[in-house]
């Protein structure tokens, strides 16, 4: 008899080796081989549970399940934890043992799931490969409580070759994988450059970029994401699922902050916890998808926007151990945006600069032709006035003259303030200076102050100065008022430039008839969001307008374009 065992015990390692070798796909090769130790073994059910991680896992593979645990798309089988995965997670569980009691055919039992097939008890058999644990492997008959030693070493056996084959085959898809994104990820460095071309911002780049991941790649979510005044907002986002991402700011726990802050500061891809994957989506959807066990992965790189650093989500749909190929795409991708966003950034201050170039052009060209004829025809209304003073009566042309004169006066000091403006001076005295002697070029009597002592980037300031000196235009042309007050507040996260006057009010009514005033704003707009601000303007009938603008201002001034 004991012969016997030994030849049956060898016949059955042989079946299982071969077995293992005749596939490469995963799952098709755990049914196959449980189907095959049932038989060899005598048992009549057996199931195998995948985890790598602590409270994760996936069901993989059964025979003969119960239809009590069957029931609802063997949804017994899928959530909740049990005694031996348990005994697996907490290290316990290092060699085949008996479960004297199944908790999942216990709530079977209690809850009238449906029929046993007379199973209480089964023999678990961890799987592993050296000191790596894959998870684990069950088998049953009905009426069977005990497994003895011998059987348990066979089912040990067993479990060492399919834990072998297990790594085997997810190295395999891993390089597989691996293969298949990198070739995706040329395909996408191609269509994101031929994207960035056309892009004039880098928040239209990041839009784009994350609609670019979602087509090339079989991640279900993509992301990006940043810091504003110590939350996370959603720069751009794209879901397979149509879920519409949440495009402001949104909270976290501190911990998981405190880790996404660390992750942006990182050079790799970190692998996020179940918790912080649903705690990211549940920020940033306004829908919940139903989808397979995904991993989130997250990938740092150079700021998008003023904000700081950014982090690259995506929840990749395979299993833990192909997170590895995922992750270092990911990273590529990251270096790839970062180059990107560059990129577009310098051609950004390369556009700038040809717009300097061309105001100071157009300026020198309106000094040296309109500015000059003005000047020449205010000096000739001023001689002809003068002449038509000597005679002793009165002529009829005298008051059109004193008119013309008039006017070209005023036409000349509006073509000096257009001059100023084109080609601002007097920065390096500070923004408030400069606004307070540009208010007073216009009659205007400038009351300023000033709050917080941080230096302005160059192009913050330049652009809160166009942007002050319209603001101040508005003022001597449509508020009625001889004075206005300048203030500039800056801290530690953005710089806020206010202009208020006590004059008629209504600039936003007007606005919608008077074209010269609503191009004005527009372009204050529009001077505020290349700057990543924004502006608001507080205007009431006969009690003064309140322009307020507020530019982004990290905490490292140099850091900005």
């Amino acid at each position: 008899m004991p012969e016997e065992t030994g030849i049956h015990e060898l016949l059955t390692l042989k079946t299982i080796a071969e077995t293992l070798n005749s596939s490469n796909e995963l799952k098709p090769m755990l049914d196959t081989v449980m189907g095959k130790l049932l038989d060899l073994t005598g048992n009549t059910a057996g199931w195998i549970f995948l985890s790598e991680e602590n409270m994760e896992y996936e069901f993989a593979a059964d025979r003969g399940l119960p239809p009590a645990l069957q029931r609802d798309n063997k949804q017994p089988m899928q959530c909740g934890s049990c005694w031996c995965l348990d005994r697996l997670w907490d290290g316990r569980l290092e060699q085949a043992v008996n479960i004297l009691n199944c908790k999942r055919l216990s709530n079977a039992r209690q809850n009238n799931w449906g029929d046993t097939l007379g199973i209480t008890h089964h023999a678990t058999i961890p799987l592993h490969s050296g000191n790596r644990y894959l998870g684990l492997m069950n088998v049953a008959a009905p009426g069977k409580a005990h497994y003895p030693d011998s059987e348990l070493a066979l089912l040990q056996s067993v479990a060492l070759q399919i834990g072998s084959a297990i790594e085997r085959m997810q190295l395999y898809s891993t390089e597989q994988r691996r293969a298949n994104l990198y070739a995706k990820l040329g395909e996408f460095s191609a269509a994101l450059n031929l994207t960035a071309s056309e892009c004039t911002s880098p928040s239209i780049l990041a839009e784009k970029t994350t609609a670019l991941i979602a087509q090339y790649f079989d991640w279900p979510f993509a992301a990006i994401i940043g810091q504003h005044e110590g939350k996370f907002e959603v720069h751009a986002a794209a879901h397979a699922a149509n879920i519409t991402p949440e495009l402001a700011p949104f909270e976290l726990s501190d911990s998981f902050k405190n880790r996404l802050r660390n992750i942006a500061k990182g050079q790799r891809f970190e692998a996020l916890t179940s918790d912080e994957e649903q705690e990211i989506t549940n920020s940033c959807c306004s829908e919940q998808p139903v989808t397979e066990r995904v991993v989130m992965l997250a990938a740092p790189f150079r700021q998008i926007t003023a904000h700081g650093s950014a982090i690259l989500l995506i929840t990749s749909p395979k299993a833990l151990a192909s997170a590895t190929a995922d992750g270092e795409v990911l990273e590529a991708i990251a270096e790839h945006i970062s180059a990107t966003l560059e990129s577009v950034q310098l051609g950004e201050k390369r556009r700038e600069i040809a717009r300097l170039d061309e105001r100071n052009r157009l300026a020198r060209d309106l000094h040296d032709s309109v500015n000059q004829i003005l000047f020449s025809l205010s000096m000739t209304a001023k001689g002809v006035e003068r002449i038509l003073k000597q005679e002793h009566t009165s002529h009829p042309a005298a008051e059109a003259v004193r008119d013309i004169q008039e006017l070209s006066q005023s036409a000349l000091k509006e073509m000096r303030a257009l001059i100023m403006q084109l080609r601002p001076a007097g920065l390096e005295a500070g923004l408030l200076t400069a606004l307070q002697a540009h208010g007073q070029q216009l009659g205007l009597l400038i009351q300023s102050q000033r709050s917080g002592v941080l230096e302005l980037p160059r192009n913050v300031e330049e652009g809160l100065l166009r942007i002050g000196q319209e603001a101040l235009n508005n003022v001597r042309k449509h508020s009625g008022a001889s004075k206005a007050e300048v203030s500039l507040h800056l801290n530690a996260t953005e710089v806020i430039l206010s202009i208020s006057d006590q004059g008629k009010g209504g600039a936003k009514r007007r606005s919608n008839t008077d074209t010269n005033e609503s191009l004005g704003l527009h372009i204050m707009k529009e001077r505020a969001e290349a700057l990543y601000g924004h502006i608001h303007i507080h205007s009431v009938e006969h009690q003064g307008t309140t322009v307020e603008v507020t530019i982004p201002f990290p905490s490292n001034p140099h850091e900005v374009g």
